[in-house]
């Protein structure tokens, strides 16, 4: 494998049902980054069937080109087409560095491309930025500069691991909705369309789709929240939980919590903030007995504003605050959203 052949920063931008996923422009956010240290561009990957419309949106949100895959096979997700697309652009265009949305299909589609175009791949990154690796510079000079440095929680989260690829390409990461920003999109923009069917053959590997059933979501979505007020297990019960809804309503926020409440079957898991549940960035994050877990704390941290309400004065979510108050919930909650309430009245 020759490296010099291999440039450019590709994403694989997620559609379904001729929607393109938010995660998409989020790492055309990050690509623009990226390709801008490497003095290269951005390349969106398109696949499914009469997606054309799509391409636009991907040019305003700031991609330079787009290769677009249309072929009724990939009408709906199934991995083996999509497989098959993905890698067949991979070792067409070589690009050096290819990003993946940690999604349901993202999670499936991008260990079976790395798999198959021989190269490696680091899952749930949390910063990806240029650099030299080994880091520290080795006594014999074998230093590689340029690379593609992916960071992510390893054991649990209770450590972070920086990960490069030096040897092989493409650098394959994937990165969790919300971790990355979006840029703001510029109407008008348009890209390079590159129109490219490697054909399919199908396989044993071809499932069939016999009926799609969607989930009636009656959640919103806490990751497009502006204000989040959040509870914890010190919240005591899913009945104390008004408390924390009341506040949200009279911010006019939305509730969120942590693991430790979905483990208590107090709020679905569409609630949770955290590691293993989702990234927020809100303008103003209250944690309302929250111990402050690093697995936590790594879902929320990049909130603009963070006010902690914990009886413990030494737990950990006071670290990554802005603003403490240590206390009794169950005084401070109702208290201060009587307050409000007479404020905003």
């Amino acid at each position: 494998m020759s490296l010099d052949q291999y440039k450019g920063v590709y994403i694989y931008a997620q559609q379904v049902d001729n929607e393109i996923s938010s995660i998409a422009y989020e790492l055309i956010g990050k690509a623009k980054e990226l390709a801008k240290d490497l003095d290269t561009d951005v390349t969106a990957v398109l696949l499914g069937h009469n997606v054309s419309g799509l391409v636009d949106g991907l040019a305003e949100y700031g991609a330079d080109k787009v290769i677009v895959v249309d072929d009724p096979e990939l009408e709906t997700y199934r991995t083996e087409p999509y497989a098959h697309a993905l890698a067949s652009v991979i070792n067409e265009y070589k690009p050096d560095i290819m990003l993946v949305g940690a999604t349901a299909i993202g999670r499936d589609l991008g260990p079976t491309v790395s798999a198959r175009v021989k190269t490696g791949l680091t899952a749930d990154c949390t910063v990806l930025e240029i650099g030299d690796f080994p880091i520290n510079a080795p006594a014999d000079g074998s230093q590689k500069h340029n690379q593609l440095l992916m960071t992510r929680p390893a054991f649990g989260g209770n450590t972070i691991a920086t990960i490069a690829c030096p040897d092989n390409r493409p650098q394959m990461a994937t990165v969790r909705p919300g971790v990355m920003q979006k840029i703001e999109p510029v109407k008008g923009a348009k890209a390079e369309v590159i129109n490219y069917n490697p054909g399919f053959e199908v396989n044993n590997k071809y499932v069939e789709i016999l009926n799609i059933i969607k989930a009636a979501k009656s959640v919103e979505n806490i990751m497009d929240a502006k204000i989040l007020v959040s509870g914890g297990r010190g919240v005591g019960s899913a009945e104390n939980f008004q408390m924390i809804k009341d506040l949200a309503e009279v911010l006019g926020g939305m509730v969120s919590c942590s693991r430790a409440v979905v483990e208590n079957g107090w709020l679905p898991v569409d609630y949770q903030v955290g590691q293993t549940g989702k990234t927020v960035r809100p303008n103003l994050y209250i944690a309302i007995g929250i111990s402050g877990a690093i697995q936590h704390v790594a879902g929320m941290e990049e909130s603009d504003i963070v006010i902690a309400i914990n009886k413990d004065e030494d737990a950990p979510i006071f670290d990554v605050a802005d603003y403490g108050i240590v206390g009794d919930l169950n005084k401070i909650v109702p208290a201060l959203t009587a307050a409000l309430k007479a404020e905003l009245a």
